[in-house]
């Protein structure tokens, strides 16, 4: 049993919802925390990146990339340092000496749905980072959904020479 200090009023707060997977595409994203963590096994470290979605139908929601940064495996290393790189030159960081350099910078993320696996549900999973300026990120609004309108049909194409 644990004494909460006082009663607590759970009509006074929204409960907590699960996340639900979020559909694959790109993402304008900042990082808003990170920091270096120790592996399950203790015998590497991992960068923990927490990255808040910008704007779009899942602005606020949260995601978070990891990178095995020291590890044994040095595939999982070339991955990581790959991974870093990208979001270093997103950020326009090219040379960092602390995560928090890459904090508050927008970069799109390109974001894929990790399928189901034994015990563990689909996932996201972060395959990339771009600048924010090179990539229009997924907006899921109707006007974004919508077929792009047809050109006119008595237009002229620009390059054609007029007689």
């Amino acid at each position: 049993m644990a004494q909460l200090g006082g009663t607590f009023d759970a009509t006074q707060v929204a409960p907590s919802q699960p996340f639900e997977v979020l559909p694959p595409g790109k993402y304008k994203v900042q990082v808003v925390a990170s920091e270096m963590k120790e592996t399950k096994d203790g015998a590497g470290q991992y960068l923990w990146l927490e990255l808040e979605i910008l704007d779009g139908e899942f602005q606020g929601r949260k995601m978070w990339d990891r990178l095995n940064l020291v590890n044994s495996n040095q595939q999982a290393v070339e991955i990581a340092q790959r991974s870093l790189s990208a979001l270093c030159h997103a950020c326009g960081k090219l040379q960092v000496s602390d995560s928090e350099e890459l904090h508050f910078i927008p970069v799109v993320a390109t974001v894929k749905v990790r399928p189901p696996k034994g015990d563990y549900a689909a996932s996201n999973e972060i395959r990339g980072y771009e600048a924010a300026g090179n990539v229009t990120p997924m907006a899921r609004t109707a006007a974004a959904s919508a077929p792009a309108a047809a050109p006119a049909t008595n237009a002229a194409a620009p390059w054609k020479k007029r007689a």
